[in-house]
């Protein structure tokens, strides 16, 4: 399950959007699949995320936008956020 940028870039420190996000993460678990969060931009933002126990982000904070060989060789040398 994902959980839109507009959640996340906005700022998740935000009380109502610190909700949402929780709720979302909650709602997935119990159906039993995992999260990605849309628009990580700062360390701030995924230290909260992995907080939350979030298992996967994706945004600038970890690269700009790549083209598939770019891509694999991101992953391959650092698999894990």
């Amino acid at each position: 399950m994902k959980i839109d940028r507009s959640f996340v870039s906005r700022g998740i420190i935000d009380y109502e959007n610190l909700n949402i996000v929780e709720t979302i993460i909650t709602l997935a678990h119990k159906l039993g699949v995992d999260v990605t969060a849309e628009g990580v931009e700062t360390e701030e933002q995924l230290a909260l995320l992995r907080n939350l126990n979030c298992e996967y982000g994706q945004g600038y904070f970890f690269s700009h936008p790549l083209d598939s060989s770019q891509a694999a060789e991101l992953i391959m040398t650092n698999p894990q956020w």
